[in-house]
């Protein structure tokens, strides 16, 4: 059975204390931020605002949030110093859901929300709003008379997305189930007021998705209308290969001030990746492979691989190098493959499973070169390795169909999908 995460109350989070693994507070938490959804789902908690040192307001992910236990916050210890700014898609929960005047749906009895409750939802990362603690009859939250209940999401009405009018917003919601190649299709039939408002009201994460299976110049239309600090943040979410791609698509000057801004770590893998001609080995490759010391079990690959946010092209195989592990890594010794790590005992060292007959790929082999060896040998990706036998990333399969297919097969409607709306 899965075990249930227990339920968090929001009102006893504000002002506890956020701090990183190491036991160092990074701040307090002053609001939590969520998302109206249509289609009767239940708000999705995005993150929270904390106020640092220096009392600026920041946003945590929930995706950075690793345990919200008594009194305290812990996270990944990776925090974007960023200064918080609403987007139109956000509510906060303590300031625009407690004390609101809303109905339930049974009795259509006015009723007063006096908290809210959350919970993460099992086996996966995301939190939900689940509940809402209400007070029966008129009158806010420090009005004392009237009975208090605790009652399902579902039952009280007044937060659906459905309530809160149309635009941008509910055009982000109708696409949060879409693939990102298919928010891409529908975007590149908006306008460019209305791309460049989605664009606004889409997170970081699924902006950088959506942003990687969009055309160039819809790629360059949109990070120019970003204010630049969150264009850099962006950015450094896309995969580095990708974000090279569109970086060398804009004047020198805004590349520059772009890279500038980026995580310094971010900013290198992507200057690395543009000093490479755009149709070889270098040019093609990401330079975030799975890669694994030669100590590592078949237990530590699978779980590197099982992550959600891992292509399956890249979740196919493990690269096994000395350190250190982060490209350019130490010597290059083999590739594990998928189903070889299915048929060993956990405990396997994977440097005992090598497929070393494979000769990798130097930086500057062309791209047709790379199409004939991903055919001959039946591969999803190849390695690609430098003059003293460093990994420096690896080319898949569907980065050399994206250079092999005509210049406007992003523009395909593939599904004809209903319900996606479009201006014409």
């Amino acid at each position: 059975m899965t075990p249930v995460t227990p339920r968090v109350f929001v009102s006893h989070l504000s002002g506890v204390p956020v701090f990183d693994p190491n036991g160092d507070q990074v701040g307090r938490v002053r609001d939590l931020v969520a998302m109206l959804r249509v289609g009767g789902r239940p708000p999705r908690l995005l993150g929270m605002v904390v106020e640092v040192v220096s009392r600026r307001r920041i946003f945590l992910p929930m995706t950075r949030v690793t345990g919200v236990e008594s009194g305290q916050v812990i996270t990944t210890g990776v925090v974007n110093m960023r200064r918080f700014e609403q987007r139109p898609t956000e509510r906060l929960v303590l300031g625009e859901f407690l004390d609101r005047r809303v109905r339930l749906v049974e009795t259509d009895e006015e009723v007063t929300v006096l908290d809210v409750a959350i919970q993460q939802l099992p086996a996966r990362r995301d939190w939900e709003i689940d509940k809402y603690f209400v007070r029966k009859g008129r009158g806010g939250a420090l009005r004392r008379k009237g009975e208090t209940l605790t009652v399902e999401w579902s039952a009280v009405k007044g937060f659906s997305l459905e309530e809160h009018g149309q635009g941008a917003e509910s055009l982000v919601a109708t696409f949060e189930k879409l693939r990102p190649a298919d928010v891409a299709n529908a975007l590149h039939h908006l306008t460019p007021k209305r791309r460049a408002e989605v664009a606004a009201a889409l997170d970081d994460d699924r902006l950088a998705d959506v942003l990687e299976e969009l055309p160039e110049d819809d790629q360059v239309e949109i990070i120019g209308k970003l204010q630049e600090e969150r264009a850099a943040d962006v950015l450094e979410a896309m995969d580095p290969d990708d974000a090279a791609d569109l970086l060398s698509e804009l004047p020198e000057e805004d590349k520059e001030r772009l890279l500038t801004l980026m995580r310094p770590g971010d900013a290198a893998d992507v200057r690395r990746l543009m000093s490479y001609e755009e149709r070889t080995a270098g040019g093609l490759m990401t330079t975030e492979p799975v890669i694994l010391r030669p100590d590592a079990t078949v237990a530590d690959a699978l779980a590197r691989v099982r992550q959600a946010d891992l292509s399956p092209a890249l979740a196919a195989q493990v690269y096994v190098c000395r350190s250190p592990d982060e490209t350019p890594t130490g010597k290059y010794l083999g590739t594990v493959h998928f189903q070889r790590l299915l048929r060993d005992p956990p405990f396997t060292l994977v440097s005992s499973l090598l497929d070393s007959d494979l000769v990798p790929l130097p930086p500057d082999t062309p791209l047709s070169v790379v199409t004939s060896y991903l055919a001959a040998y039946n591969l999803v990706s190849v390695p690609v390795v430098d003059e003293s036998g460093s990994l420096l990333g690896a080319v898949t399969v569907d980065d050399v169909l994206d250079h092999l297919l005509p210049e406007d097969w992003r523009e395909t409607d593939f599904h004809g999908r209903e319900g996606v709306l479009r201006d014409r």
